[in-house]
């Protein structure tokens, strides 16, 4: 039987996941591959993989998918990773660019910016080093680790997660694990078990890692206070309602 192919992300939120799978006897004879999530999607449309840890945007564009294991990459509130920086108040922002990473961050920006902020932007798609070109009424989207060492640079910050939970009163999905083809049970099981594995150990990720990459901020207190791992009911309408809601963006929004 050849390797089950799977995708994953290297953010630090998602490093609980990786490390379950790769130190846990759990599961066997795999191929795991590190990816941005818009990649990781990616492989997951064009079967390149079998499992992917996938921005839940790319849902609607599978022909037949199911969402596996019992976690996800979520929030309750403030996520302190997917946040739009700015140097004027909302209403005055012109602009705001894209991160290029994660397809569901952007659709969630566009979301909240129509139905909750009530702005409506140019929206440009980013490149690398866009970071850069945020400054007076132009505004940035970042994702990821990389929003960490810009908390405090700029006069607005505004984290998605918590205006998404303003908006809607329920938590957010940012990505689960998701098969495009049958897994076998026993395959399902296995993985989960191993996801789990590594959610349980969560906080010995402190000892790999020779400092916290987040300023005035512990590993342990950002996977804690910040990240709900748990793919519960809440989160499941939490999910039900984003996607429901993507086909109700104007035009303008894209």
């Amino acid at each position: 039987m050849r390797p089950l192919k799977i995708s994953a992300v290297s953010y630090l939120n998602t490093k609980p996941f990786i490390y379950g799978l790769e130190h846990s006897s759990f599961l066997k004879n795999f191929d795991l591959q590190i990816d941005i999530p818009s990649v990781c999607a990616e492989k997951l449309l064009t079967n390149q993989v079998d499992i992917a840890l996938a921005p839940v945007a790319v849902l609607p564009e599978l022909n037949d998918y199911e969402i596996l294991t019992d976690y996800c990459i979520g929030c309750d509130g403030k996520v302190n990773s997917v946040m739009l920086f700015s140097e004027v108040p909302l209403a005055e922002i012109e602009t705001i660019y894209l991160d290029y990473q994660s397809k569901t961050s952007v659709l969630l920006i566009q979301l909240l910016a129509e139905k909750h902020w009530k702005i409506f932007p140019n929206w440009l798609i980013a490149t690398a080093g866009y970071e850069s070109k945020i400054g007076e009424k132009t505004a940035g989207l970042v994702i990821g680790d990389r929003s960490f060492a810009l908390h405090g640079k700029f006069n607005y910050q505004f984290d998605l997660g918590e205006a998404w939970e303003k908006f809607t009163g329920l938590p957010f999905v940012f990505a689960c694990w998701v098969a495009n083809k049958p897994i076998p049970e026993e395959i399902k099981a296995a993985f989960n078990k191993a996801v789990a594995f590594g959610i349980e150990n969560k906080f010995t990720l402190k000892n790999e890692l020779k400092f916290s990459p987040i300023p005035n901020m512990t590993v342990d207190e950002y996977l804690e206070k910040f990240i709900s791992y748990q793919f519960d009911q809440r989160k499941k309408k939490a999910l039900e309602l984003f996607l429901n809601s993507i086909p109700a963006l104007s035009p303008e929004s894209f």
